[in-house]
């Protein structure tokens, strides 16, 4: 550990537990003043709920935060603010109606003769842009007429007008900028880093952790991997340690792996060519084979999701085509997605899987009953045994199908979407992260269930943070690298190679 008198922030032995959740166990992190810290981590590593902590959006169970000295335990994002501990985050939460100035000084202006002092407002927002980031616009203009990356830059601005910030956080600021909006940004950064401001970058983009940050955190499945010099830890390294190891059964898997690798078709049920969407995802050429799993492999905003996405019409693209049995298709929808047979279970099943409020059997014929239409409902006796069979099938937890599924375990949640999407009887299922967050006991289930779709004559795309189980599950691997498509593996490939591929030449 580095001598505390260096330190502008010590976090030590940081737990919380949330319904079912371990989120965070006994991790520690430091910064040091005028230091870049990069926290990194895939999915579910803990990095948000962190900072939520150290931002008093969370309070922990346990641990304690010294504070340019102090101990503290921030109340509110406000109360941080007050401290002098900011963040600005990946979607600029400003508003884009005001001016850049009330942006800047909102709830803070100068007044005069009972109102606002619209020329020192003024004054002060441009010196504040200019003094402290040497950026200079024209703060009486709507901030919704200015690029992200200034509107980014604002958000900086006001972080440190409210607080004078000795701790900036900023989370995921460059996913939506370009290379030079970006390195606007990274001047900005190394500016307030020579004035004495900390500041903890959260990013995805491996080539921007090495040429800005001083020092990485990294974090996996809620613990404490470790902290490193960036100049002593290669790519390959990093990315090792980011993506740990799993501890299903391997040797089972590849045995049932090789079994199903038999079914596979030479006809592809899906083709992709030269598909993209500008600032999404690069265009790319995939075939997908019946009987064939095909994985895909990169970090957290490698353009995994994006693809699943694409693919099942969720974004539509601006380049390239997708054929399904040879025909290039028109209608890029979901509904026209399901009706093709194209299915995605998504990688949020809170947000945009499951349904609370609805029982399991509700949720399992929700999809069956929009591709039949509303106006052929399926009879409550239809429903039930859609619902057993597949309940039964997939060895679903449940008490009845009444059951609301909101009482359900992770794991069975995520059965459930998978029954939704199986009772439609699909050619190509999309699979992201369709094990995160359940126990290794249903994982193993799960990936024993995507090999057996596969042997009967599905194609599957399967997608997880967890490089091991890509390596178990997959009997071609496609690698993506910062929103681009970079290699393709087919056959035995071990994981070291893959790591090198997602790492990129400059290991």
């Amino acid at each position: 550990m580095v001598e505390s008198d260096k330190n502008i922030l010590i976090m030590e032995g940081i737990s919380k537990t949330f319904p079912g959740v371990h989120a965070l166990d006994d991790v520690s992190l430091t910064l040091r003043k005028g230091e870049i810290l990069c926290l990194v981590g895939e999915n579910g590593a803990g990095k948000s709920t962190l900072m939520k902590i150290l931002t008093g959006v969370d309070q922990p169970d346990s641990g304690r935060i010294i504070f340019d000295g102090k101990e503290i335990q921030a109340k509110s994002p406000q109360h941080a603010q007050a401290l002098g501990i900011s963040t600005v985050y990946q979607e600029v939460n400003l508003c884009p109606n005001l001016t850049a100035a009330e942006n800047i000084l909102l709830g803070r202006e100068p007044h005069k003769m009972g109102g606002i002092d619209w020329a020192k407002t003024n004054a002060l927002a441009s010196e504040t842009l200019k003094g402290l980031l040497g950026v200079e616009i024209d703060v009486t203009k709507a901030l919704g007429s200015y690029t992200v990356a200034i509107q980014q830059m604002v958000a900086i601005a006001r972080a440190l007008y409210i607080a004078s910030a000795k701790v900036l956080i900023l989370d995921e600021p460059t996913s939506s900028l370009d290379v030079n909006e970006t390195e606007q940004l990274f001047k900005v950064m190394r500016k307030l880093k020579s004035e004495g401001v900390g500041i903890i970058f959260i990013t995805h983009f491996m080539g921007q952790i090495y040429e800005i940050s001083d020092r990485i955190t990294v974090l996996r499945n809620g613990k404490l991997v470790g902290t490193y010099d960036t100049a002593s830890i290669t790519r390959v390294g990093l990315i090792s340690k980011m993506i740990g190891r799993s501890l299903a059964e391997f040797d089972e898997m590849t045995k049932i792996k090789l079994e199903s690798s038999k079914h596979i078709k030479s006809e592809a049920l899906l083709q992709a060519r030269g598909l993209g969407l500008t600032g999404s995802i690069q265009p790319f050429d995939l075939d997908l084979h019946g009987g064939e799993v095909v994985g895909l492999a990169g970090l957290l905003g490698s353009g995994r999701t994006e693809t699943a996405n694409i693919l099942f019409g969720v974004d539509k693209p601006d380049a390239g085509a997708i054929l399904i049995n040879g025909n290039a298709i028109q209608d890029y929808s979901p509904l026209g997605s399901i009706k093709r047979g194209v299915v995605l279970c998504p990688e949020d099943r809170k947000a945009a899987g499951i349904v609370d409020d609805l029982s399991v059997r509700e949720n399992i014929i929700l999809a069956m009953q929009a591709n039949k239409g509303w106006f052929k409902y399926l009879s409550l006796q239809e429903q039930y045994e859609i619902a057993e069979k597949y309940i039964a099938m997939l060895s679903i937890a449940t008490p009845s199908a009444d059951q609301s599924v909101k009482n359900l375990s992770g794991g069975n949640q995520q059965k459930v979407i998978l029954a939704r999407w199986l009772a439609t009887n699909p050619q190509v299922l999309i699979l992201d992260e369709p094990t995160r967050g359940i126990d290794v006991g249903t994982k193993a289930e799960i990936q024993k269930l995507v090999l057996s779709l596969a042997e009967d004559g599905k194609a599957c795309v399967f997608i997880s943070s967890e490089l091991e189980e890509v390596l178990r599950t997959s009997h071609r691997i496609v690698v993506l690298r910062e929103r681009e498509k970079v290699a393709e593996f087919s056959g035995e490939v071990d994981e070291n190679t893959i790591i090198h591929a997602i790492a990129g030449s400059e290991l």
